[in-house]
Order: C-alpha cells, then sequence, then structure tokens
C-alpha cells in the first residue's frame, strides 16, 4: 500500500473510536483477480500483506472485522449470511456497546468469535444439541475405564462434550469391544501443535481400553477444498502420516489410509458410501453444510467420505464384516457437523449412530479469537520448528494477558483466560500442581509475561525436539505397514 491508501483508513480509525462502533474491513480481492491479469495466488499474497498493513493502523481486534471475498463469501454465502444452518437460528448481531458483535459461528471450514477468550463453549453445546461431559462422567469413565486418573485433557475440560458416551461406556461394562476413529485433512507439509490434540487423545484412549484405532487421511478433501494438485497433496499425506506414526501409536492395533488409495481398493468402503448416499437427498445436504450453487460437486459429496469410517462395515478385514461394532469418534468439535449426518442416517440403514467426544479449538499464537493456518507460518507452532523458531514465535507473536505497565500488573495481574502462554500450558504442563502454581503466580501478577512465555518456550521446544527425533525415525516401510488393508491383533 501507499500512503494515499492510508486516508480512508485512518479516518476510519478516528470514527470508530470516537463512536465506539465496530467496525468492517472488506478486501475485494475478487476484484483483482476479475479485472488484474494475476493468478489467485498472487491475489492472495498481495491480500495478506495488505491486512497486515491495515492492522499496523492501530484498529482494535476485538472490534473490528476484517474479510477477503474470496474466502468469505464462498464460506458465508446463500443461507449462511443469516442463518446457522445447524441449527436454523439467526446469528446475532451487535449490541449497542459493541459487545459479541457477532454470535460464535463455528463449522468445519471457519471459526468465528468476537471474544478474545476464544468460542464461549457452553452455547456451543446448546446450539450444537450435544452433551456436556461433566464431573459424573468423568467419575463414571475413571471406574469403567480402572484408572486413577483420567488424560489431562479430560480433567482440564479440552474435550468438553459428547454425543452418547455413555453407550460405549456401556459397552465396556458388558465386556464388548468397540473401535476409535479420528482423522486428518493434510492442507500442508507440517502438522502444528493444535493438530496433536486429537491424536494424542485417541492414543490414551486405545491404551486403556485396548481397542483398534482406525485413522482417515482426507486426501481427497485436501484436493476439493484447497489449491493443490493431486502429487503434492499424495506428498503432505504422507509427511502428516509420519507425524502420526510418531506419536508412538500401536501398528497392530492401528490402519491408517489415504482415502484417495483405500477408497479404491475396498469394496466394504464402497458399499457402505453407497448407503449412506442414498439415504440423504441434495436438501438435507445443503441444510447440514451450506454449500452454495457455486460449490463444485466435489465439496458436495465429501462429507459421505467422512462419514463411512464410522460405521464398520468399512473395513470388513478388521471386523470380519460385522456392521454393529460400536464407533468412538474423539474430534474437534468444528468435526461435529459430519457426525451429526452420519448420525442422522445411521438408523436410516440400520447402523449404530457413532459416539464422539469434542475437544475445544486450539487457540493460534495471535489470540484465541483469531484461526491457526498453513498459509500463515507465525500463527501457530508447526511440528518442523527449530528451537529458535519456537522461541522467536511465543516471544513475538503469542497474545499476552499481561497488563500495560508494570505497576498495573503488579496490581491486577495477568489475564490467564485471554493468554496464550498460559493457554498452551494447559495442553502441555502434565504436572497440575505446577499449572496451578503457574496460574496463581501470574494471576496475582508476582510473574510476568516474559516469564511466563520462557516456561512455555521450554515445555514446547521439548515436545516438539522430541517428536521430530521419533519422527527421523519413521521409514518408508512403517508407513506401508500401517497403511496395508489387514486383520488387527485384536479379535472381533
Amino acid at each position: 500500500m501507499h500512503l494515499g491508501h492510508l486516508i480512508p483508513f485512518l479516518f476510519t480509525k478516528w470514527l470508530r473510536e470516537v463512536f465506539d462502533v465496530p467496525l468492517i474491513i472488506q478486501i475485494t480481492d475478487d476484484e483483482i483477480h476479475f479485472w488484474k491479469d494475476l493468478s489467485l495466488e498472487k491475489v492472495k499474497e498481495m491480500a495478506v500483506e495488505n491486512i497486515k498493513d491495515i492492522i499496523a493502523i492501530g484498529f482494535h481486534p476485538e472490534k473490528t472485522f476484517i474479510f477477503r471475498n474470496l474466502e468469505y463469501m464462498g464460506t458465508m454465502a446463500s443461507e449462511k449470511d443469516v442463518l446457522d444452518t445447524s441449527t436454523g437460528k439467526p446469528l446475532v448481531a451487535a449490541d449497542q456497546n459493541g459487545q459479541n458483535a457477532v454470535e460464535d459461528f463455528v463449522d468445519p471450514w471457519n471459526v468465528h468469535t468476537s471474544s478474545m477468550k476464544g468460542v464461549d463453549y457452553d452455547k456451543l453445546i446448546n446450539k450444537f444439541g450435544c452433551s456436556a461431559i461433566d464431573d459424573s462422567l468423568i467419575e463414571r469413565f475413571k471406574r469403567v475405564a480402572n484408572v486413577e486418573e483420567v488424560h489431562l485433557f479430560l480433567r482440564r475440560g479440552v474435550f468438553f462434550s459428547h454425543r452418547d458416551l455413555h453407550v460405549i461406556l456401556d459397552c465396556v461394562e458388558k465386556g464388548q469391544k468397540f473401535y476409535l476413529y479420528t482423522g486428518r485433512c493434510p492442507s500442508s507439509d507440517s502438522m502444528h501443535l493444535g493438530h496433536l490434540i486429537p491424536f494424542l487423545f485417541t492414543k490414551w484412549l486405545q491404551e486403556v481400553f485396548d481397542v483398534p484405532v482406525i485413522i482417515q487421511i482426507t486426501d481427497d478433501e485436501g484436493y476439493f477444498c484447497k489449491d493443490l494438485s493431486l502429487e503434492k497433496v499424495k506428498e503432505m499425506a504422507v509427511e502428516n502420516i509420519k507425524d502420526i506414526i510418531a506419536m508412538d501409536f500401536h501398528q497392530d492395533k492401528t490402519f491408517i489410509f489415504r482415502n484417495l488409495e483405500y477408497m479404491g481398493q475396498s469394496i466394504g468402503f464402497q458399499e457402505t458410501l453407497a448407503r449412506i448416499k442414498k439415504q440423504d437427498t441434495f436438501h438435507e445436504n445443503r441444510s447440514h453444510f451450506g454449500f452454495s450453487d457455486s460449490d463444485c460437486m466435489a465439496k458436495l459429496l465429501f462429507p459421505y467420505n467422512q462419514a463411512v469410517p464410522s460405521f464398520s462395515s468399512a473395513f470388513p478385514h478388521i471386523f470380519k464384516g460385522k456392521t454393529d461394532v460400536p464407533c468412538l469418534i474423539p474430534c474437534g468439535i468444528d468435526q461435529d457437523l459430519y457426525f451429526r449426518m452420519a448420525r442422522d442416517v445411521a438408523p436410516r440403514i440400520e447402523f449404530l449412530k457413532p459416539s464422539l467426544m469434542h475437544s475445544k479449538l486450539f487457540p493460534a499464537l495471535q489470540g484465541a479469537n483469531s484461526k491457526m493456518s498453513a498459509s500463515d507460518p507465525n500463527s501457530a507452532i508447526f511440528l518442523t520448528d527449530t528451537e529458535k523458531q519456537i522461541k522467536k514465535k511465543i516471544n513475538k507473536y503469542a497474545y499476552s494477558g499481561g497488563r500495560d505497565t508494570i505497576e498495573e500488573h503488579r496490581e491486577r495481574g495477568g489475564d490467564c483466560s485471554v493468554d496464550i502462554a498460559f493457554q498452551y500450558l494447559t495442553y502441555f504442563e502434565e504436572n497440575d500442581e505446577k499449572l496451578e502454581k503457574i496460574r496463581q503466580n501470574y494471576s496475582s501478577g508476582e510473574i510476568f509475561s516474559g516469564q511466563i512465555k520462557k516456561i512455555l518456550i521450554e515445555k514446547l521446544t521439548r515436545v516438539v525436539l522430541d517428536h521430530q527425533t521419533r519422527k527421523k525415525s519413521i521409514t518408508e516401510d512403517i508407513v506401508r505397514g500401517f497403511m496395508t488393508p489387514r486383520q488387527l491383533v485384536i479379535d472381533f
């Protein structure tokens, strides 16, 4: 941008401060693509740089929404610009004080929240119609699983809601087996810390209950929804699979597959897919997912591919043709939409409804009201980052809950609810007493933002470097061993 471009933004910033009103800034990247001889990739690159220039003028993130047409219009068009398609409830407009500018919106492609504290998960539970994982359910989980303490993701509320978890616990009490299913869309060469969450929890569940794990790599989704070649998507899928294997899943109890490879090999998968598709209508598809007339047909059909592994009939080599093996899916709450559809269809094809456990969304370094993105390497800690990169990212980009001055911080203390360094520690500091001591010291003003960031840097450096060491030992033969369709050691 040049100096002339600053004029409307400088004046708009002043108006916003004078009247204390919300601000919406449109980046018309579609206009540039239509009228200039530029590729979409170049237009997006220019848009990101322009947005950085605009943010640098000093707008308030809690009262300013910036969007690119080619991103926002494709996700909020048609009914979505007035309705939440998961419930049909109107989105909430800003009130007179500029609070709650837009009601939290979560789906597989978009997360919008106006609060630096992130999504209001209690409201999301009500909106989605799922159930909270409360203390009584955790106590039952302990008894059924025969464990003294549950995973830190459970006891700290990272996994906070569920659908029919009690059904799985009933099965365990009756001595019946179930299986675990989770997955990953390969949208970047390296996974980031947020991608680890469902896999770390799934691995713990596998060890506790001694059940098989099925991991779907949705390379077809990566190809349909990203501007990537099939060759690049496959390359990224292999690297992501190595990252997953490096979390120490048991090879004799874990099957990993890529959709574009396995779907062409498995009659069981294709037949299950056909049953699901036949029971869903175009109206239901659009109602569930909010696709517009401009979306390619592949995007409309992909959700069925993600639903298929919810049913044991898709894996006859593992379950010996049984169609009644219960399934538990640990996943981010943003993925719930796919499995609501699967649960709606299940009774029509006489299959069991899958059960789910939902995790909260891992916040970006810039704050819980922003989204991590593979296109912005500074929004997340990636599993390929060096010690130097980790330190720089946390020190420079991690949103702080500290106060503006030393005196104010000592008087009021830091705000752990928005401080990204503390939020990350809740995921990776295993010692509850140590974490609570950090919280108390920071909240009381005894320690400062730089000190809590230092603690996080040391913790995450160990996590990432240890992961890199394990990944180096993952050979192509090991990858192929996990991906070969075979009977697992757990007998059904």
